[in-house]
Parts: C-alpha cells; structure tokens; sequence
C-alpha cells in the first residue's frame, strides 16, 4: 500500500466532500499521521471510512468525523481543550497541534495506556491523559475555552455548561442509534447557542449519564 497516496484518497475521496474544507485542518491531517494511531491488527484500515475496533469494546471515530470535529471547534493556539474518550490518541493529537493544551480524560485503563503511548511515540507533547469518568465533564483546569465529546450523550449533562468559558464552545453528539445530532455549543454573555452542525451514529460514551423517564 502506497500510504501517502492512501492518505491523499481518504482527504479527498471522505473528508472533503463532507464539507470539511478548511485548508489548515486539511493540511493537518497530512500531518499527524493516523497510521501511527490505529492497533497493529488494523493497521491496513487506517485510511478506510469505517470505526476502528479498540480495546474494552471501544471504536475510533472514522477519519470524516474526526475531521468535522475538528473544523468546527476551531480551536485557536492560545485554548486549553477538555477531550472526554481518549480513544487511541488521534483526536486528541489533531486538537493538540492546534492547541494551546489539551487535557483527554479516559475511563478505561487500557486505552490510557494506549492513547499516552501512542501520542509519546508521535512526539505530542501538550495533551495530558487523565484516567476518570468525563461523563459530567471535567473540573480540574475548567472552565476550558473547548470541550469535545468522542462519544455519543443521551443528553448533555447541565454540569458541563459551567465548564466552559465565555466564548467557548462545546461539541456534544447528542441522542440515541441510529440518528444522533452533532451540536456546537457556544457560551454568550447571555447564556448559549446551539447550532446543530451534523447528524452521524456513534458508540455511546461510558458512563453516560441516561436520563430519568418518568411514568404519569
């Protein structure tokens, strides 16, 4: 397999036509090279528009969507970033070289392991990998300027709107399989916006908190 010619086709054959077409996340993905992310085992995928099996049941994001992700949190280089799902290391790679820091919270152990690992190897010096529950977020270095979800809410808990700063803004993708919303929230001086900015179908987060259904 000619990598760089595989690397060119997922950009233009995957991520372009999915209205991502700004030129330095395009550039990025150039950059940080998503083969170094992906298991051993399914290395041959790491181009190919699919979820990516990793440990403890979880799935990397396809390339598209952590693309768009990427383009619409706009990250500036003086903001300090909250990933909740660590994953392999790829998202939070691509956050980190536009970053000022990002801190990736990670439930499982396992991908702790594999996300620091992955990233030390890739010479990414300014993410942080946490092992905790971000579910409800993350109040250690809140409030933060972005805050990225890499897996799906049944609801964006209330606790997460006070972790972001004025101006800031929140990627969720909120709801249940097989269509779930992909919202950008910002933070006002009067409160929050929300623009829904895609739909897609991804795994749930772990630990997610459902919410109550009440029986009248």
């Amino acid at each position: 397999m000619n990598i760089e010619q595989a690397r060119f086709n997922m950009i233009e054959q995957q991520i372009r036509p999915w209205d991502v077409l700004d030129t330095d996340v395009l550039d990025l993905l150039m950059v940080v090279k998503r083969e170094n992310f992906v298991p051993e085992a399914y290395r041959n995928l790491a181009f190919v528009d699919t979820m990516i099996p990793l440990p403890g049941g979880a799935s990397m994001l396809t390339p598209k969507l952590e693309a768009r992700i990427v383009q619409e949190v706009h990250v500036k280089k003086h903001e300090n970033v909250l990933l909740v799902g660590a994953g392999s290391g790829y998202l939070a790679a691509l956050l980190g070289h536009r970053a000022r820091h990002v801190t990736a919270v990670e439930i499982d152990p396992a991908l702790k392991e594999l996300a620091q690992k992955n990233l030390a190897a890739d010479g990414v010096t300014n993410v942080t990998v946490e092992l905790g529950n971000g579910a409800q977020g993350w109040t250690n270095g809140a409030p933060f300027d972005v805050i990225v979800f890499a897996g799906a809410l049944p609801v964006l808990p209330e606790t997460v709107l006070e972790q972001v700063k004025p101006g800031g803004r929140i990627l969720a993708i909120v709801g249940e399989s097989p269509v779930m919303s992909a919202n950008l929230i910002t933070r006002t001086d009067s409160g929050y916006e929300t623009k829904k900015a895609f739909e897609t179908d991804v795994k749930p987060l772990h630990a997610a908190v459902t919410p109550s259904h009440f029986t009248f």
